[in-house]
């Protein structure tokens, strides 16, 4: 089995040129949450093109995934691509987070800092961007494949993303909110894998993360009905092994308990008149 992961060394704070519009979080200790469920259409249009960049930012970094690669420099080339299209990236600075994007690798369950860790042959890694452009946020993820990856491995990845897609399809007015937690689950058990339940989906537009709460396990007394115009984001994080974990001392890595590896997929959503779009397609 491959060994386990350690922390690597930070790099210097990366430079967003001071043209480009900061959330407000930015140098606060903590952000604003609390904004309505239900968006504007003119919100949403601006949703639309950050979620669209936020794409086109995770395919390029997607692009550079290879063995011999560190994690510090795909977040480098995320950094950039945001920053030379007018976009903010949302997660530096949030809470205190010192990097453009999250990198987690193999038994990282998520927000994996970027650093001088090498991607080796046989790993998976999966990158969390997302774009903060016109005062509104769009959120993507994907796990890729690092050279020649194990059969295990490359299943539960491409189920994972199968896992996240049936639970985007579950999506439309007037269904409950807890549908995607039941597609998720049922859809993982079949496989005996584990999903995460701390590490939620989330509401999102003019707030990163705006207080609405996603579960990708079945939560029944979840009472929330989809209306138009909402929108959150579906990530779902699956497990060959146990869905505890550990917190690394820099406060965000978190690895399984029992360091098996670990895969997730996100998409921002918009709940529509007749179903749903995904905002973060490229």
């Amino acid at each position: 089995m491959t060994t386990l992961l350690q922390p690597g060394r930070i790099s210097p704070l990366r430079k967003v040129p001071s043209h480009i519009q900061r959330p407000e979080y930015v140098g606060k200790k903590s952000p604003k949450t609390g904004e309505s469920d239900v968006k504007t259409p003119e919100i949403i249009e601006r949703m639309r093109i950050a979620g669209k960049l936020a794409a086109q930012a995770l395919e390029e970094v997607g692009r550079h995934v290879a063995p011999g690669v560190t994690t510090d420099e795909l977040d480098r080339i995320g950094h950039e691509f945001l920053c030379e299209r007018g976009a903010y990236p949302s997660t530096l600075g949030y809470r205190g987070y010192p990097k453009s994007l999250c990198t987690s690798i193999n038994e990282v369950i998520c927000h994996g800092i970027p650093d001088d860790t090498v991607l080796r042959d046989g790993d998976i890694v999966n990158v969390d961007i997302t774009a903060f452009i016109g005062g509104v946020h769009g959120d993507t993820d994907a796990t890729f494949l690092v050279g020649d990856v194990d059969e295990e491995s490359r299943l539960l990845v491409e189920r994972t993303r199968e896992a996240t897609n049936r639970a985007i399809k579950a999506i439309a007015p007037g269904r409950q909110l807890n549908v995607a937690g039941r597609v998720i689950e049922a859809y993982a058990k079949r496989f005996g894998y584990g999903v995460v339940r701390d590490f939620t989906g989330h509401g999102i537009g003019t707030t990163f993360h705006s207080g609405l709460i996603v579960p990708h396990y079945d939560d029944p007394s979840l009472a929330v009905t989809l209306e138009p115009g909402m929108t959150f984001t579906i990530e779902p994080m699956l497990t060959l092994g146990t869905i505890d974990y550990d917190v690394w001392p820099d406060g965000w890595t978190a690895v399984t308990k029992d360091r098996k590896r670990t895969a997730q997929f996100e998409h921002t959503i918009l709940v529509t008149e007749t179903g749903h779009e995904i905002l973060t397609l490229p």
